[in-house]
């Protein structure tokens, strides 16, 4: 980004707020949600509005926007990425930026679960809601759900999110599901189970939310165990989740779940956006490359 773009940015926040709905309702929409491929690559950046701004071992990496909005315009910038899944203030920054034209872009919903705090399972809606995000014409909206069985906060989040659906069949757009099986360990950390049951059974929980399934998509991680996603019939993204810190495993890892045929993309933010050697458009080119190679 250069210095013009970023003063031009500052002074569009501070002089002009009605530019925002101007760029809103005069981004070029892409018709379809899958490339001509038949794919779907998105970067992801919702993470800085749930507080957890960490990368490796920077546990403020993610905090300097100019540099964060930088390496977002460098991944865009790839023909092969399809578009972005973030908050309405990333999003906003990047329309007033012109870098969203012809890309998909999807909506954060719920990111109340702040990262670390007692209630994190109960992660309430404090992004878009279904009717901004077809107000704004945007293609989508994206909701975590971690499902914590001794955790009563997972109740009001699955009931948030299975209205969020329902919403969004209502308005013809997708709904991206993130359903995530976590436990605690005995310090109270919140714990990833990656193994196949917890998985397949988070899976049909998320696929039964809502009115309809009609318009829902899957945002899960890459399984050990390709049968997990024999599970669903619906459309799937794989995430990046938290970088391993060896590029290579995380490629790997990817590549294995995208030859399955219910998976159709990726959507990878953190991994890509702060790689280890800090070349994001070489971070970018490969897992475009990896999908490509999939698909």
């Amino acid at each position: 980004m250069t210095d013009e773009q970023w003063a031009g940015l500052l002074h569009t926040r501070a002089t002009d707020p009605h530019a925002v709905a101007v760029a809103y309702a005069t981004r070029r929409r892409r018709p379809a949600l899958l490339s001509d491929k038949g794919t779907l690559f998105l970067v992801a950046a919702d993470h800085p509005a749930r507080g957890a701004l960490g990368v490796g071992g920077d546990p403020l990496a993610m905090s300097d926007r100019r540099e964060l909005l930088d390496r977002l315009l460098t991944a865009l910038a790839n023909p092969a990425v399809d578009g972005l899944l973030a908050t309405p203030d990333i999003v906003e920054e990047l329309l007033l930026l012109d870098a969203l034209h012809d890309k998909i872009v999807i909506g954060s919903m719920n990111r109340g679960g702040l990262a670390g705090a007692d209630w994190e399972i109960e992660d309430r809606f404090t992004g878009y809601d279904g009717q901004s995000i077809s107000d704004c014409r945007l293609d989508g909206g994206k909701m975590l759900l971690r499902i914590v069985d001794s955790d009563a906060g997972t109740i009001p989040t699955l009931q948030g999110c299975a209205d969020a659906v329902t919403d969004l069949a209502g308005q013809g757009l997708m709904a991206m599901v993130e359903p995530l099986p976590y436990t605690r360990d005995s310090s109270g950390k919140l714990v990833l189970q990656k193994d196949a049951q917890s998985l397949a059974r988070a899976i049909t929980v998320a696929s039964a939310l809502g009115v309809t399934s009609a318009y829902t998509w899957l945002k899960l991680p890459a399984p050990s165990e390709e049968k997990v996603l024999d599970t669903t019939t619906l459309p799937v993204v794989v995430l990046g989740g938290v970088p391993s810190g060896n590029p290579a495993d995380d490629l790997a890892a990817w590549g294995s779940a995208l030859s399955h045929p219910v998976v159709r993309g990726l959507v990878v933010g953190r991994a890509l956006l702060y790689p280890p050697d800090g070349d994001v458009a070489a971070a970018v080119s490969a897992a475009a490359k990896v999908l490509e190679v999939a698909s």
